[in-house]
């Protein structure tokens, strides 16, 4: 005999249930702002790093050369993860020009600093992947060969530098929702990373959405994992959103993953704003508070620091450099007191 009580006792509590967690949800991605309880910015000697874009630069309208050298030796940023862009060192097919990256290797190789080198067609900075023309007409096995021949000719041309401590292959190459990609070839990816690890011994890095994986897939491919984190993005239905998850979610998954503390860093942090659309150049001063106030800065630095991965490598340095040279040096200040 059904018992109706029981079962309207179960939609009621479902029914509570539903509601709260539409609740948090609410008030998560739209009221709190989830910052550490304090805020120190204490860290370990070399915990912080840095990636630096020449394309961002172009992005920003700024002398590259000149940010670069800015953040080598303003920030003295000691720990640097370089991208390196397929359609910038081969424009003409089979025809390699690696004069900027040899510039930006040299400066840091005099300055003693430690570098990751990403390798790879998808690379940091939009769209994500970053295809010469001339591979337009390319079959799939096509441009998959020309990828590879690129990897290597790189891999060879630094494998000599001592400087260089890592190669990261491929940039979130499982995260398919973001980016103007072809499919992931996991095959594909699989061979690069034995080609890199049949030219030299140092460690391959792979990297993931620290959102939206689960990890397991590219800790299994790679000797070191890398997750980027995120605290303040932009959704076009939803608009701004505020992640909620504390800073053990982080350790949690990189547990669960099987990857080791001293194997997890901390890839890509936010510490410049969201662009809803255009150019970040045009953001007005409060479209830039939405998602990157100078308190949020500091939370997202803190923030990571407490998740206590072994390296935070931080996202956006060239635009605190453009930040500095229009009147506000107040995140280039903060990021001086990082890299010791």
């Amino acid at each position: 005999m059904i018992n109706r009580k029981k079962i309207k006792k179960k939609i009621i509590i479902l029914l509570a249930a539903a509601i709260a967690i539409f609740v948090y949800a609410v008030l998560s991605i739209k009221v709190l702002n989830h910052f550490p309880a304090q805020i120190d910015l204490k860290h370990r000697s070399g915990e912080f790093g840095a990636t630096f874009s020449k394309k961002f630069c172009d992005e920003l309208g700024l002398d590259w050369k000149n940010t670069y050298i800015a953040v080598l030796d303003e920030l003295k940023v000691r720990n640097l993860r370089l991208p390196v862009y397929w359609d910038e060192v081969e424009k003409i097919e089979n025809v390699y020009d690696f004069s900027d990256m040899d510039y930006m290797i040299n400066e840091a190789s005099s300055r003693q600093t430690k570098m990751i080198i990403t390798l790879g067609r998808r690379q940091p900075r939009w769209p994500e992947c970053h295809s010469p023309a001339w591979n337009n007409k390319k079959t799939p096995i096509e441009t998959n060969i020309s990828i590879l021949n690129m990897i290597k000719a790189v891999v060879l041309r630094y494998q000599n530098n001592p400087n260089i401590v890592a190669w990261q292959v491929e940039n979130e190459a499982f995260l398919s929702s973001f980016g103007v990609c072809p499919p992931l070839d996991q095959n594909l990816l699989q061979q690069e990373v034995n080609l890199v690890k049949s030219l030299d011994s140092r460690p391959i890095i792979i990297t993931g959405s620290g959102e939206m994986s689960s990890w397991k897939k590219e800790a299994a491919m790679g000797d070191i994992f890398g997750t980027t984190m995120y605290r303040v993005v932009y959704n076009g239905t939803l608009g701004y959103i505020r992640y909620s998850f504390p800073t053990y979610f982080y350790q949690l998954k990189a547990k669960l993953a099987g990857i080791e503390a001293d194997k997890a860093i901390i890839i890509e942090l936010q510490t410049e704003p969201w662009v809803p659309r255009g150019n970040m150049i045009y953001l007005t001063e409060d479209q830039i508070n939405k998602s990157m106030s100078v308190a949020q800065f500091k939370a997202n630095l803190q923030y990571a620091i407490d998740v206590n991965f072994n390296q935070i490598y931080v996202w956006g340095v060239e635009w605190w450099y453009w930040q500095k040279l229009y009147g506000n040096p107040e995140y280039f200040e903060i990021g001086k007191t990082l890299f010791n």
